[in-house]
């Protein structure tokens, strides 16, 4: 029996306000990016550095092959098929998914930010607050909601930077085509 009470405002807010400073100095808030790993260093009281990444090598090259091959016009589809044929290994799923790269991983939701592609830390650019996330009192469960432009918060962090500067507007150019030809359509 958890007779907890759910965190109040109070602390809420204490717990936002350091997670935004964790990210005004460019650590992670959350979860480890696909192509990066954390970076925990000793610190002289014996205990380690939290929230600093470094980049992954093998995965910045799965990273990088994708984008150029979804800039010289391959689907997120084919990439994906592509990808679990050679065996390269997909992103860290926690426990969910089949530990197999689909397209929707590659390619995600362009609004939200999600997917390889839209994942501007790629191009040294650090967003956190895109959403929030709220209990639907009908079933209990958590739902994301995206949050105004006006409130993400960005940090620079161009040593994470693992796509080349041309690469990443090709991408968008491409992913703004399909979507006009989808809603043209």
């Amino acid at each position: 029996q958890d007779e907890r009470e759910p965190p109040d405002r109070e602390e809420a807010e204490k717990t936002r306000r350091g997670l935004e400073g964790r990210i005004g100095k460019g650590k992670s808030a959350g979860g480890i990016s696909y192509g990066y790993r954390l970076n925990r260093q000793p610190l002289p009281d014996g205990s380690f550095t939290t929230g600093d990444r470094t980049i992954d090598p093998e995965e910045a090259a799965t990273i990088r092959r994708i984008f150029e091959r979804y800039a010289a016009g391959a689907s997120a589809r084919t990439i994906a098929i592509d990808l679990n044929r050679a065996g390269i290994p997909a992103p860290r799923s926690g426990g969910k998914g089949s530990g197999r790269w689909s397209f929707s991983t590659i390619s995600g939701n362009w609004k939200r930010g999600t997917g390889i592609l839209n994942n501007e830390l790629y191009i040294g650019r650090l967003v956190w607050n895109r959403q929030r996330f709220v209990k639907d009192p009908a079933t209990g469960k958590r739902q994301a909601r995206p949050n105004p432009p006006s409130e993400w918060i960005t940090a620079e962090v161009p040593h994470l930077r693992v796509i080349e500067d041309g690469l990443w507007p090709r991408v968008k150019h491409r992913q703004g085509a399909i979507r006009e030809d989808i809603l043209t359509a």
